[in-house]
This record gives structure tokens, sequence and C-alpha cells, in this order.
């Protein structure tokens, strides 16, 4: 694509890493491709800032590009909020963005990435924000299409809040006179800087798993399996971005950024670098934990088992005695009962020894009995 009419190169006092090169000569205004109108829903704020300070607020992307083109040393700050196709195709247009990074904008879902196309850095952040309520970790997703002269954001999900990075940025000009690549580098630190509360709300989280393990809540392995879950999504979020702050600051001399913004990148780099150690450290924590947890679960379950069959040879015990009892009790039943029929042919029952007879049978059997169930100790 040509270079848009009316549009200037940077100024050299930026010393932007994207400074766009020299191309063919401006095509008439009629040549260039007309944007659609701009969904006043996706379009957070859209500016052109010259010299540092906002020149014009303008209400619609085909306003916002034709200021721009009217602005000599010029810059563009578009924010958007799951913008529509026809929005991003109107952008990619009119600042000559590569389609596979229009393609990613609008699918999201992307991994944390830096990408050149051209004189045009597309940028993949993934934002993180603790919800206190819920005790969970919300994620949101950022692109970012950094060019000469402008600078695209386009926000899936709630975090991060960009409109206090714009605030701020507008209230140090010397800051934002800098160009697109200090605004990209306030929103890497406004990103970075947002992990610091999720760290502190896992941490707090972590403290009162570790108490939930060892008073023993039932409930607590699913707690541990969600917030791993969760850390692995910040996992991926950290990660790729100290490489990728690694590669921009290894472009400082190559493509001459100001010293000022190699200071602040460094922080960055160093916030992000903490940012994703704590998190790895929450990972093996959270697996250890788990593993604690298994232990002392299985430790608590053989208790139980233990008691159980501790009880259950009580209860035999007890059975046993009852038993012999109840069969040395059945013996003289058995005789009295067999003696106390009223049949006139029991020849027992005439005879002058019947008595003494039978009474001393009960005992015989009733001693035999109880003899026996001793010798097995179940008396």
């Amino acid at each position: 694509m040509s270079e848009r009419p009316n549009r200037r190169p940077s100024s050299p006092s930026r010393r932007s890493g994207w400074l766009r090169p020299p191309g063919p000569a401006a095509t008439p205004p009629s040549a260039t491709p007309g944007p659609a109108p701009a969904d006043r829903a996706s379009v957070i704020d859209s500016a052109v800032y010259r010299d540092g300070r906002r020149v014009a607020t303008p209400t619609t992307l085909a306003d916002t590009f034709r200021l721009l083109r009217e602005q000599p040393d010029g810059m563009a700050w578009i924010g958007l909020h799951r913008p529509t196709e026809s929005e991003l195709h109107s952008l990619a247009a009119e600042f000559d963005l590569h389609p596979l990074s229009i393609e990613d904008a609008l699918e999201a879902h992307q991994r944390p990435k830096l990408e050149r196309y051209g004189d045009t850095l597309f940028v993949v952040l993934r934002a993180a924000r603790y919800l206190d309520a819920l005790e969970e970790v919300d994620f949101g997703e950022l692109h970012i299409f950094v060019g000469p002269d402008f600078l695209i954001t386009v926000r899936h999900g709630a975090a991060p809040d960009l409109t206090t990075v714009r605030r701020r940025m507008e209230e140090t000009p010397d800051l934002l006179s800098l160009g697109p690549e200090a605004v990209l580098y306030a929103i890497l630190d406004a990103v970075v800087d947002g992990y610091a509360p999720v760290v502190a709300g896992v941490q707090t989280d972590m403290d009162e798993i570790e108490t939930e393990v060892f008073r023993g809540d039932p409930e607590v392995s699913r707690r541990i399996y969600e917030l791993s879950r969760e850390m692995v999504e910040f996992q991926r979020a950290t990660r790729p971005l100290v490489g990728m702050l690694h590669g921009l600051m290894a472009g400082f001399a190559k493509y001459g950024t100001d010293e000022e913004l190699q200071r602040y990148l460094r922080d960055v780099a160093d916030h992000v670098t903490h940012t994703s150690e704590r998190v790895d450290g929450f990972r093996q924590a959270l697996t250890e934990i788990l593993t604690v947890n298994a232990t002392l679960v299985s430790q608590q379950q053989n208790a139980e088992m233990r008691a159980l069959a501790e009880a259950g040879f009580e209860q035999n015990e007890e059975i046993k005695k009852i038993s012999s009892w109840a069969a040395i009790l059945f013996a003289p039943t058995l005789v009295g009962t067999i003696y106390g029929m009223n049949f006139e042919t029991m020849p027992e029952l005439h005879w002058a020894a019947g008595y003494p007879f039978a009474i001393l049978l009960m005992a015989v059997v009733c001693t035999s009995l109880y003899v026996i169930f001793k010798k097995r100790d179940w008396l």
C-alpha cells in the first residue's frame, strides 16, 4: 500500500524504532480506501496528539484518519474494545496492517507474542486482575499495533484499564512526545503492574489453602485444582512476556531507542521477571500442597479404616461371648424342654433318679460347653 496522503514521517526527535521508510509518491485522497463508520460501542477513545499534547478528539475512525493526515508530526492513539470486522479492515486499509495480525485481533485467544510486519509492530499481551468477591483470576487480552505515527489497542476482556494509562501519559507530555514507542512501553508497564494485585491475591489464597489442607477441609482439593488451572494461565501470560521484553531491549541500539525509554523498559522487564518467578513458585507450591493433601487424605482414610476394623473386631468379640452364653444356656433349656413334655410313654418320668439325672446332665453339658468356649477365647 502506498503512503497515505498528506502524511509526513515522524519527527526525528521521537527517536522511534519504527520510523516509516521513504516510500513512493503519495496518492490522491480519492485513491485511499474509505474507512467504515466507527461503532461508538467499540471505540473507547480516539485522539490525535502533537508534541505530546492532544490536539483533536475525533468521534469516528474516519475523522481520526482525516485529522491525522492534516497534522504534521502527529500521532493517533485509537483505543478499541471488541471491534467489528469492518472497523479492523478499515484500520488495516488506512495504516497498511498485515492481514495475519488483523486475523489474530479478530479471533483473539492468542498467546503473548511480538511480531514485526514491515514498519509496524504487532504485540499481544495477556492482562490479569484478581476478583476478590469470587477469589479467582480474570484474564483479558490486548492486541497492540504500533506504527511510526499511530498506536491502536484492541482489547478483549475487562482488563487492562487503558484509560488510566492514557491519562497518565497525557499528564506527562514530554514522555508522550517520544511517540508510539513510549505509549507501548507505558501499556506494558500497566499490564505488568496489574499482575501485582493478582500475585497478592493468589498468595492469600495459598495461605488459606494451606490452612484448609491441615484442617482436613474436604473441599480443598477442588480449590487447589482451580487455582492450579489459573496459575497455568498466569504462567502463559507472563513467561512469553519475559522473552518479548528482552527482544525489545536487544533492538535498542538498532532502532535508536530513547535512553529514557530504555530505562523504562528495563524496569518493566525486571518486574515481569519477578512476577514470572513468583508464578512458577506458585505452581510448584500448589503441586506440593496437592501431594501433601493427598497424603493427609490417605492417612485419614487409613485411620478411618483402622477404626472401623477395630470396631468390627470388638463387635465380633462381643458376638462370640453372646453366642457362647446363648449356647450354654440353650443346653439346660433343651433338656428341660424335653422332660417337660406330657407324654405317658417317656420312661424317665417314673424313674426315681430321673430328676437328679436331668440336673446332672444339664450341669455336665453346660460345663463342657463353657470349657470348650474358654479354650477358644470366646469367653
